[in-house]
């Protein structure tokens, strides 16, 4: 296989063919531009170029368009002709036609493969961004983690932590002694954010089977990549769903992987679309943690590709990890977008032959300004170039071609169906029904049993008027009733609760020390606060 990737060329005998070295490949990159210049494609060219020399690809398929991977392009008569003499012009002798293997995934199960994830496994952090919390309702999410954690409580669908919310509300007094103070309304709030997750669908995300990333960082027989399209056109109507999930999956990446250094190409190749969703409205702790992943993760061969509009939509930190570039046109309509596309140009190693800036704003539908890495990881200079056609489709596939392409699937039968294990709902619903029997037992007067009876008499309940009068009945040889003393109740109700929760902690405590829930380094990075 080929040690370089070709993006594509510049059309004249003096122009260098554009090669994206894949021992540089794990640097990270940016495509960037306005709509309709071409972004869409050139994603879609790295992704054949990634997966044909063996690394497999992860990318969002947010308008429907890259699910064209899976199939060989098309010889339609309007358009093979423009893809031929492109080829030609930019001296790419052997292009061809051809599919790539594509597997299809899909939060909402609908185009693709469900793709969950579990509930501790996003971490609290996440699930803070992910429903839009204030810092108090942050706090009690975090608290109700840490007693998942210490108590054993399996946090696997939203349910779970419904459960143990409403949980942690109930027992508030006494867990504010140990962790700090719980208010109710901040756990409120907390629910009808989850209901609100639930109506946009995301219950679906949460649960298992959970993703195994080795299902998505693997090879077909023939040493290529496997590309994985998510179908993110329904799951773009919430972008911070959209974010969240995709910040989940690097943090899981970055935890999982094993360190390789600088390999001879990258291990995997993760395309962020509409990466300006990533960092809207982003608390500072976010952002930092997601420049210390970029920053990292190369070193354990993965390259993170942000595509966006304007490259000003990342922050400084992180765009400066971003050594391979890709930058199509720039609009530059008002004082804004020129102050954007001077710094985008800026950004560049400058070309003597002409100025990043004006060529920026002039270079048409399918051209960029590129420069990747060269030897020794220098940028290249800037280069007016010519994007390479694809091999597969350029545009979407019909509902029956997907459907296809899913039914091949070799991961159907491990994903396609969901698992309901025994975990944080299941144990904290007995240990409600424990405490209501053990409340009702307490309340009944001393001796009082419980009997059936024949006939239409039955026993009468210990909440009754009778009961309540101090009298205990028991039946007689002819199925009458006489009424003996009775003492008062021995306790309480919340006496009893208070009671069940502190044996019940002690005990988990006790049993559970240092034991906790794995999660990755975004979801836990406040797991001890």
């Amino acid at each position: 296989m080929s040690d370089t990737l070709f993006v594509g060329g510049g059309g004249a005998a003096q122009d260098e063919a554009q090669n994206l070295k894949l021992k540089y490949g794990n640097r990270h990159g940016l495509i960037a531009g306005a709509t309709g210049t071409g972004k869409t494609v050139t994603l879609q060219i790295l992704a054949e170029g990634f997966a044909k020399a063996g690394t497999p690809v992860f990318l969002a398929d947010v308008k429907g368009d890259l699910s064209g991977l899976a199939v060989a392009g098309s010889q339609d008569a309007e358009l093979h002709p423009k893809l031929m003499e492109r080829a030609a012009k930019i001296g790419l002798d052997n292009y061809a036609y051809r599919a790539f293997p594509v597997v299809f995934w899909d939060m909402f199960g609908e185009k693709g493969h469900p793709i969950r994830t579990t509930v501790s496994e996003m971490g609290p952090l996440l699930f803070a961004r992910l429903l839009d919390l204030t810092q108090a309702q942050e706090g009690v999410l975090n608290i109700a983690f840490r007693v998942a954690d210490e108590q054993g409580l399996a946090l696997l669908d939203l349910k779970d932590l419904q459960a143990l919310l409403v949980w942690v509300g109930e027992n508030a007094p006494d867990l504010s002694l140990r962790y700090g103070n719980i208010s109710r309304a901040s756990v409120g709030a907390i629910q009808r954010s989850l209901l609100v997750l639930e109506n946009q669908g995301a219950s679906g995300f949460f649960g298992e089977p959970a993703l195994d990333l080795s299902d998505m960082i693997a090879h077909e027989s023939n040493g290529e990549g496997r590309i994985n399209v998510l179908a993110a056109d329904r799951l773009m109507q919430s972008p911070g769903l959209y974010a969240t999930f995709l910040l989940w999956l690097l943090s899981e990446l970055f935890e999982q992987l094993p360190e390789v250094g600088d390999p001879d190409h990258p291990k995997f190749v993760f395309f962020f679309d509409e990466a300006h969703l990533l960092f809207d409205d982003a608390p500072d702790a976010l952002v930092d943690k997601v420049e210390q992943v970029a920053r990292l993760i190369r070193s354990k061969g993965v390259g993170v590709y942000f595509v966006t509009q304007n490259p000003d939509d990342v922050p400084d930190d992180v765009l400066g990890q971003l050594g391979n570039r890709v930058q199509h046109a720039l609009r530059a309509y008002t004082p804004r977008d020129q102050k954007g596309l001077r710094a985008a140009a800026e950004t560049f190693r400058p070309n003597p032959r002409f100025d990043a800036e004006d060529a920026i704003r002039d270079v048409g539908i399918g051209e960029a300004v590129t420069s990747f890495l060269e030897k020794k990881g220098v940028p290249g200079v800037a280069e007016r170039t010519l994007i390479r056609p694809p091999s597969s489709r350029l545009g979407p596939l019909t509902t029956a071609e997907r459907a296809a392409v899913i039914a091949q699937s070799p991961l159907g039968q491990k994903y396609d169906t969901v698992v309901d294990r025994h975990s944080a709902y299941e144990i904290l619903a007995a240990r409600a029904a424990d405490a209501t029997e053990e409340v009702e037992e307490d309340d009944a007067p001393n001796g009082y049993q419980r009997r059936s009876y024949r006939g239409e008499e039955e026993a009468p309940s210990w909440r009754s008027e009778e009961f309540r009068s101090g009298r205990r009945y028991s039946p007689g040889a002819t199925g009458k009733r006489r009424a003996t003393s009775a003492p008062k109740r021995s306790r309480s109700r919340s006496d009893s609760i208070a009671t069940t929760f502190g044996k019940s902690l002690a005990r988990q405590m006790g049993s559970q020390l240092g034991r906790s829930i794995t999660r990755g380094v975004l979801g836990g990075l406040f797991r001890g606060r």
